[in-house]
């Protein structure tokens, strides 16, 4: 009987210490924070060479930089909604929560509404949005800005530095990240036409809102007519609808200044890319998350003193405006030394420009 009771004892001890070297196993196994990305409409693409991109390359590197697993599924999770609807991107919010997602990452100001219902729904959940923010943003969301006006600005001094004066700028649509990037740009142009002593009158700049950020052949038609008539250089602000006017310029030995991410890659019709670094600051707040350092409620501007902005010098393809020329002008933007406004009417900045030509509809 004791011989038995001893063998029996035996075996609740192993059994024990088995299930104990599981849940030690199971916590080692445990690969942490998991992350969704959730595109704002059903067409929208990871590499977008935009604004998903940027994000999930931002979430790729806090995973290494973890080291968490990059598979998809595992730590990161990619969603699209089926219809560009506030009702849907909640539901899809939902769905990415079901999966497990500690933090939301949401690219783009279409997020915005549904944001500001889903923050409430659920208080757990970490969210962080790109170029938009809810209404009020909530304690457990921070919303992102760029300076575009500030990276714009380094674009339209580096396109007139470089010889151009038929200038030419193509928003998406009519909203303020818009916005300040091409009153950067001409504002830059300017600085630079008066710098090198050009006469009022010798930068021409043709400026116009496409009211989309989707390619569509009236748009390549558009931009070639531009083209045709002079311009050397547009500005394409504009996302998707970019890359329309990028065949346009293949088309017609054109340049353009690409934007967002660095697309010289993407066509050697790509001068200079004026960029956002989005994924510095996807980067940074999964880092201010995992570190429990994260302050929601808030909304932060990525600009030039940040790292936020900037042109790829690296894979330029400018012969005159340099490292040096570049380096020097950054400083004086983080410095403040010159004026890189993002908020001027359109009207006021030609009160101020030797700007020929301007198209705003």
């Amino acid at each position: 009987m004791k011989k038995v009771l001893k063998i029996v004892l035996s075996a609740v001890m192993l059994f024990a210490l088995a299930a104990a070297f599981t849940a030690c196993s199971s916590e080692e196994e445990d690969t942490g924070m998991r992350i969704a990305l959730i595109t704002h409409s059903p067409e929208t693409v990871l590499d977008d060479g935009s604004f998903n991109e940027g994000s999930w390359i931002g979430i790729g590197n806090f995973l290494t930089s973890q080291g968490l697993p990059l598979t998809p599924g595992e730590n990161r999770q990619f969603f699209a909604p089926h219809a560009a609807d506030d009702a849907v991107r909640i539901n899809i919010i939902e769905q990415a929560i079901e999966w497990g997602a500690d933090v939301i990452v949401l690219p783009g100001f279409q997020h915005a509404d549904a944001l500001s219902e889903a923050q409430d729904m659920f208080p757990d959940t970490t969210f962080i949005i790109l170029d938009g923010a809810p209404t009020p943003i909530g304690d457990n969301v921070i919303s992102v800005n760029f300076a575009e006006n500030e990276a714009g600005f380094l674009a339209g001094y580096a396109a007139v530095r470089e010889g151009f004066t038929e200038l030419g700028f193509m928003g998406g649509l009519s909203i303020a990240p818009v916005q300040r990037f091409g009153h950067g740009f001409v504002l830059g142009a300017e600085h630079a036409a008066a710098q090198m002593g050009l006469a009022p009158g010798s930068i021409t700049i043709n400026y116009q809102y496409l009211m989309t950020f989707a390619p569509s052949p009236e748009i390549v038609t558009a931009a070639g007519a531009w083209f045709v008539t002079g311009t050397e250089v547009i500005f394409a602000a504009a996302g998707g609808a970019g890359g329309s006017v990028m065949a346009a310029a293949e088309a017609n030995n054109g340049l353009i200044v690409a934007v967002d991410r660095d697309q010289s890659g993407y066509s050697p019709t790509v001068m200079i890319s004026a960029i956002k670094t989005l994924d510095t600051a996807v980067y940074d707040l999964l880092t201010d998350v995992a570190n429990d350092v994260f302050q929601g409620g808030r909304s932060v501007t990525y600009d030039a003193s940040m790292g936020g902005v900037g042109l790829p010098m690296g894979s330029s393809r400018l012969t005159t405006f340099d490292q040096a020329m570049y380096d020097s002008l950054f400083a004086d933007i983080v410095a403040g030394r010159v004026n890189v406004s993002g908020s001027l009417v359109m009207s006021e900045i030609l009160d101020q420009l030797t700007i020929v030509t301007v198209i705003e509809h």
